[in-house]
Formats: C-alpha cells, sequence, structure tokens
C-alpha cells in the first residue's frame, strides 16, 4: 500500500523545479504521495505541484530566522496535511527540522492521529553549525541543540543515515530506533553523460563546489593553489557555489587580492546541475577541502564525471574516496600537502586520468536512482509497519 510523505527541510526550490529535483520527486512518486514543507527562493511564501505537493516558506536572510519559522510555522503546516491530506509519515532532514516534526507527531497523536517520524542525517548534527558560521553564544547553542536532538531522536520511528560515521553518531546517541543507511540524491546520470574532457587543454582548471562557508576549508585551498602557481602558470581556480557566508566569502576575495591571483581564481557562484557537469567535464582536478562532511554528494559526481578528486580525509569521504586509486586524501587544514597532491596530479597527467577512469567505474555502482528508491521504500516499510502495529495496539486497548 502506498503511503503519504512530507518531507520537512531547508532545502530551497523553484517551479518549476530545476531539472535535478524534477527528476528526484518524479522517481520518488513511484512510493507513493508526497507533500515538502521547505523554503522558496524568494521572501515571499510558494505553493505548487510538481510530481509532489510543494509548501514553501519565505527565504529570509538570515538562518536563524529561517529556523525559527520552521519551528514556528512547520507544526502547524505539517498537522494540516496530517488532518486534512492523510500524510502518514514524516521525513525531517535533520534532527533540528525534525524538532518541527516531532511536535506535529505529538499535536496529532493527542487528536488521535497516527505518524511515523523518520530523522535524517546528512553531517555531524552536532559539531557541523559551528563549523558552518561563526556562533555568538555558543555555550546556549550548544545546549539547545542537545536538548532539541534529544527530545527529536526519543521520538523517531526510523533513522536515515548518509555514511557509516552519521549511522554511528546516530549510534552513540543511544537512540533503539531501526537505522537504515543509504547516500543522499545524487543524479548520477547527468555527470556520467559529461564525461571527462575529449582533448587536452593547454590551460588546467581545477575546480572546488559547496557553499562558501569556514567548514568547506575554501581558504586552505586558496593559499595552496598559490604555491602551485608558483610552478605552474597554465592553471585556474573556479570556486563555484552560494556565498552562504557573507563575511568569509568577502574574506576568500580579500584573500585572492593578497596572494596576487586575480585572473586566476574566479568566483563563478551558485550553478545549476547541468552547469556544474559541464564545468566539471573541462576540469583537471575536483577539490573538497572540507573540516567535517557527511557523504558529501559533490564527490561522487566529480567522481562520475572521470576527474580525479582530491578531498578531506575525513568522515564519509573515506567510503567513497580510495586513496591513491579513485582520489587522494588530505588532513584538513594541510595546505602543504594539499598543494602537493595538487601539483603532482597536474604534473602526471596519465596516472590522473587513470584514477579518473577507476572514480567513474566506482560511482556508477555505488550511486543510482534505483539504490536511492529502495531505500526509501525500506523506509516507508518500517513506517507502516510501525503504523501498523500501534493501530492494532490501540483497537486492542479500546
Amino acid at each position: 500500500m502506498e503511503i503519504k510523505v512530507c518531507f520537512l527541510g531547508g532545502a530551497r526550490y523553484e517551479q518549476p523545479l530545476d531539472a535535478t529535483s524534477e527528476k528526484k520527486f518524479r522517481a520518488l512518486k513511484s512510493l507513493g504521495e508526497f507533500f515538502v514543507i521547505g523554503f522558496s527562493q524568494s521572501l515571499y511564501p510558494r505553493s505548487f505541484k510538481e510530481h509532489a505537493y510543494f509548501y514553501l516558506l519565505p527565504q529570509l536572510p538570515l538562518s536563524v530566522m529561517r529556523y525559527a519559522e520552521m519551528f514556528l510555522l512547520g507544526p502547524p503546516l505539517a498537522c494540516w496535511l496530517i488532518f486534512r491530506h492523510g500524510v502518514r509519515a514524516l521525513v525531517a532532514q535533520s534532527p533540528y527540522e525534525g524538532f518541527a516534526a516531532a511536535l506535529a507527531k505529538r499535536i496529532a497523536e493527542w487528536l488521535g492521529y497516527r505518524v511515523a517520524l523518520v530523522v535524517e542525517s546528512h553531517g555531524d548534527f552536532h559539531e557541523s553549525l559551528f563549523l558552518y558560521r561563526r556562533i555568538v553564544l555558543q555555550r546556549l547553542y550548544r545546549f539547545l541543540m542537545h536538548h532539541v536532538a534529544k527530545f527529536v531522536l526519543r521520538h523517531a520511528d526510523v533513522l536515515r543515515a548518509v555514511s557509516n560515521s552519521t549511522e554511528e553518531q546516530f549510534k552513540r546517541s543511544g537512540t533503539v530506533s531501526p537505522i537504515i543507511q543509504f547516500p543522499a540524491w545524487t543524479d548520477i546520470d547527468l555527470f556520467l553523460q559529461a564525461g571527462t574532457r575529449l582533448h587536452a587543454d593547454p590551460v588546467h582548471n581545477v575546480v572546488y563546489a559547496g557553499v562558501l562557508s569556514p567548514i568547506k576549508g575554501v581558504h586552505h585551498l586558496i593559499n595552496a593553489f598559490a604555491f602551485v602557481t608558483k610552478t605552474l602558470p597554465n592553471v585556474n581556480l573556479l570556486i563555484i557555489g552560494r556565498e552562504a557566508h557573507k563575511a568569509y566569502a568577502a574574506e576568500l576575495k580579500e584573500q585572492v587580492r593578497r596572494n596576487g591571483l586575480y585572473g586566476r581564481v574566479h568566483f563563478l557562484g551558485e550553478v545549476s546541475q547541468a552547469e556544474l557537469a559541464s564545468w566539471m567535464r573541462r576540469a583537471s582536478v575536483f577539490i573538497l577541502p572540507s573540516a567535517s562532511e557527511g557523504l558529501p554528494r559533490v564527490v561522487l559526481e566529480a567522481m562520475a564525471t572521470g576527474i580525479p578528486v582530491i578531498a578531506s580525509k575525513i568522515s564519509g569521504i573515506q567510503e567513497i574516496v580510495q586513496d591513491g586509486s579513485t582520489g587522494l586524501l588530505v588532513e584538513p587544514g594541510n595546505e602543504a600537502l594539499l598543494a602537493e597532491r595538487l601539483l603532482w596530479l597536474l604534473e602526471h597527467a596519465a596516472e590522473a586520468r587513470q584514477m579518473g577512469r577507476r572514480a567513474r567505474d566506482f560511482a556508477r555502482g555505488f550511486s543510482s536512482t534505483e539504490a536511492y528508491l529502495r531505500g526509501y521504500q525500506r523506509i516507508f516499510d518500517v513506517a507502516q509497519m510501525i503504523l501498523t502495529e500501534n493501530d492494532k495496539h490501540a483497537a486492542s486497548t479500546l
């Protein structure tokens, strides 16, 4: 039997959906009927239907305002979907969006409606916020986050991890809920189709893609790149991504100026998945120097394109990048080793191409639409079983 599901999260959507989101929700609708509570791309709320029903909150400028918005408006909106449309499962993107979902679940239960709560983790939900941005009153934030996560995990029926490290963090929290692990959605076909560059390019393009925030370590990448340019004059660094942290993005541009890298480092902003695949196709190396990650989709995308990857030796990255075979791993913040590894790949084209081919083969086998749907089907099967048992228990007590 198909289930009605509501996703709650901080993702931003537009109408019509971008190609990757459209493909994702077109695939998901084979499993049931879906509703989405997220954010619009503007200061105006939106609602529309495209494979799923989207209810989008205004995209307020500060993250703390968006969290408050989700906490205040998420529960009543989720309850309305439960009462009006028969939603039986709530899927929260993290324990913090999970607070809104857990409140909705409790309210629904008080009114006689039973729903299952699924809580996901895409990274270190205790520490990543503090690595993404500078937080005033950190002790207060940590106290609140600890108790919010504890409350949510206590009410969760099923947990979803995207990597071994995120699964281990769930286990350390003391939860007894079943944990199902599978990677985040990746439109792998788009990057497989992009393929690698068709001919040698006299200019090497090094690509970073991700939000511009301290946790991503782009400042370390720029310093390492500055060292490489002293040896190789024909190399450019392309920094692709949204300026999630405005002050940090400004510091990066000043760092480029101080290092005399104007014309060598290019900030391209946020691009579509198709544009990202095109840039990766023209790249010699992809680099992700993050301090913390779950299982980053962008690394799989680069691997699928067939370019060698240099990434931080942390958590989920080590599950997909085999050092020396499908890519190279570097301890976070080690600028000297990062520069050395980048220079080696740029100077050893044949070995780099072989590494890219192995990475492409791995990505093709690791990530697929079918595997993604099987993962959610397992989650919804468990949720249905829990709901059925709860219904039987409730009937027996009458």
